[in-house]
């Protein structure tokens, strides 16, 4: 019926009419907190472009690790910053590497807690990319051994899930081989399918100490006019055998969120990534915008958009501004 019969201003009249009839909700359950490693002891060094994360120490991760599972966040998903980089990415692999060191000691703390072990070598390689080089080229099929032996390593220290984000074709169908040779068949994969080559990553490349030596990453992440591909990407990752797949960045993609949410049945995720937090911050600082009301509210849409999960820099406060 026509106004004045339909006023639909009836149902915003009070906080619990509006809470009622709330159709989407965000949860601390929704939420993983990324956290970046590094070596040594006692070690919490800021990170200047994204105010409130540091690199921490193994030591004092833990640390960091108490209030984030008592704020009700299921999960956490690890970066490693090792104390050598070389071209074949060696410490990626390695036994007592500063991830697989990390992932031991916080199932041995938080055993309920959802470990992720992001899988990509741009940390671990002194010329910056996500994959084996030569001749100034990105090598895709060489890199998959690598990805497979990486993710086994993780998974064997404690990693609860395995997110491979090089980007590298067939680097699902490569893991899920490796992982399932070693009687690893039940370590989910969290694929990140749609990565876009994004300018929103620059405070993270400070964070994980990883931009690239020479040229971009736009020969393997996707263009960002690109969403009939994203849905390819996302396809092609479910067929090789990812349990979920990740579209990246999160608040410029949010139609690709939607689309794969359309066109999967598979848990999606999306990475709300430090650029997003590093303009909200910023902002917020210079007293233009309501940080909570603001992150909240980027939070919501993404969810909206299809998000089942969300990864996020801002996780621990918006775990406590909901709870």
């Amino acid at each position: 019926m026509a106004f004045p019969a339909n006023r639909l201003r009836r149902l915003r009249r009070s906080p619990a009419l509006r809470g009622l009839v709330r159709e989407t909700s965000l949860d601390p359950g929704d939420l993983v907190m990324p956290f970046f490693v590094r070596p040594g002891k006692g070690e919490r060094k800021a990170i200047s472009s994204m105010p409130g994360h540091f690199q921490y120490s193994t030591d004092e991760l833990l640390k960091a690790c108490e209030p984030v599972a008592s704020a009700g966040i299921p999960a956490v998903i690890l970066f490693g910053i090792p104390d050598r980089k070389d071209s074949k990415a060696s410490g990626a692999c390695a036994k007592d590497g500063i991830i697989q060191r990390a992932l031991s000691a916080l199932k041995d703390r938080y055993p309920d807690l959802v470990l992720i072990a992001d899988l990509c070598f741009c940390e671990y390689t002194d010329h910056g990319h996500c994959g084996v080089v030569k001749d100034g080229q990105i090598l895709n099929d060489p890199t998959l051994e690598l990805l497979g032996k990486t993710a086994v390593s993780q998974a064997e220290a404690g990693a609860d899930v395995i997110a491979p984000s090089g980007m590298m074709d067939g680097q699902v169908a490569a893991v899920r081989k490796a992982l399932d040779s070693s009687s690893l068949e039940m370590t989910p994969i969290l694929a990140y399918a749609a990565k876009y080559a994004s300018a929103f990553y620059g405070p993270f490349r400070e964070a994980a100490e990883s931009p690239p030596r020479f040229g971009d990453r736009a020969t393997y992440q996707m263009d960002p006019a690109n969403l009939r591909e994203a849905l390819r990407e996302t396809a092609l990752d479910a067929e090789e055998g990812a349990d979920a797949v990740m579209v990246k960045p999160a608040l410029p993609y949010l139609d690709v969120i939607r689309a794969v949410r359309e066109s999967l049945k598979l848990p999606v995720a999306a990475y709300s990534v430090s650029g997003e937090y590093a303009l909200i911050k910023a902002a917020a600082a210079r007293g233009w915008i309501d940080e909570k009301r603001l992150a909240l509210e980027t939070l919501t849409g993404i969810k909206r958009a299809g998000a089942d999960f969300i990864l996020t820099y801002h996780a621990l406060e918006a775990a406590r501004w909901l709870g």
